[in-house]
């Protein structure tokens, strides 16, 4: 069996572990402030991490082709980003995220199908458990559409866009490419606080907060980033994009927010899932 996709699966399940917990602590902290205010200010923390470590060492800087592929996944992301946020800031973190995710993974898988092959069996397989573990954690029990859904769709398509952008930017320095991505994301949001008036909103306490989750969440692009140049795009996009899963048990320990036997079958279908693609 070749190792590519283990590592591949690997890094991974460990940007979904980060990205879903700063989307637990981007959705908590933008209730109280302008989600384009906080995704600013996400994208600067994140920025100064991964600019940084990527000075530090040296890394070779990629190739103009790909670090304007890399800005327009970054504008796009952080567009999400920011969308995805008020989006969790309206709505139950519990359904919101998963809506986002499952969008999110579906076009990118469509469009590495077409460019890259149709995957294995058993990866098939586990694309399949992983949609319907997403599914049953947005499960609405009251079978209506929670509030703060269509702005998930809209997320959904930014995460799709940043997915694809990050691929065709081919094989660079994937610290470069985490810091381009904040670069791009801090261009688009720092944009529309200024043109909104929004500075006054930055505040001492927001600060630590937003460096803080745009830290965890450039460590999930930098993980993702390297998941995506050592296998597929599709294996990678599908298990990263089961970060809800970890906002949504957050969610539940933290905030309380209510867990149904149907999220609890999402979660161990999404957890069958990563072996099953990582097999393929």
């Amino acid at each position: 069996m070749s190792a590519a996709p283990q590592l591949t699966a690997a890094y991974s399940v460990c940007a979904a572990i980060a990205w879903g917990t700063s989307d637990f602590l981007g959705g908590y902290f933008s209730r109280r402030v302008n989600a384009f205010v906080f995704t600013a200010m996400f994208n600067l923390g994140g920025l100064i991490l991964v600019g940084t470590v990527s000075a530090a060492n040296h890394a070779v800087f990629p190739p103009a082709r790909s670090v304007l592929w890399v800005l327009a996944g970054g504008i796009a992301g952080s567009a999400g980003v920011a969308v995805f946020f008020h989006a969790l800031s309206r709505g139950s973190m519990g359904l919101i995220a998963p809506v986002a995710a499952v969008l999110g993974a579906a076009i990118p898988a469509i469009f590495s199908m077409f460019t890259e092959g149709v995957p294995s069996k058993i990866a098939l397989a586990g694309f399949f458990f992983a949609a319907a573990g997403l599914w049953l954690i947005t499960r609405s029990e009251d079978g209506g559409a929670p509030e703060g859904i269509g702005l998930a769709v809209i997320a959904g398509i930014g995460f799709a866009c940043f997915y694809i952008c990050v691929r065709q930017a081919g094989n660079g320095s994937a610290l470069w490419f985490a810091t381009l991505t904040r670069t791009g994301g801090l261009l688009i949001t720092g944009a529309i606080v200024l043109l909104q008036g929004r500075l006054r909103e930055i505040t001492p306490s927001l600060v630590p907060r937003s460096v803080v989750t745009g830290g965890i969440d450039s460590l999930g692009t930098l993980l993702f980033v390297v998941a995506s140049q050592s296998g597929r795009l599709d294996e990678a996009v599908v298990i990263s994009s089961l970060y809800p899963a970890i906002t949504v048990v957050l969610a539940r320990f933290v905030l309380k927010e209510h867990f149904t036997r149907w999220k609890l079958i999402g979660l161990l279908a999404a957890l069958a899932a990563v072996p099953m693609i990582a097999a393929g």
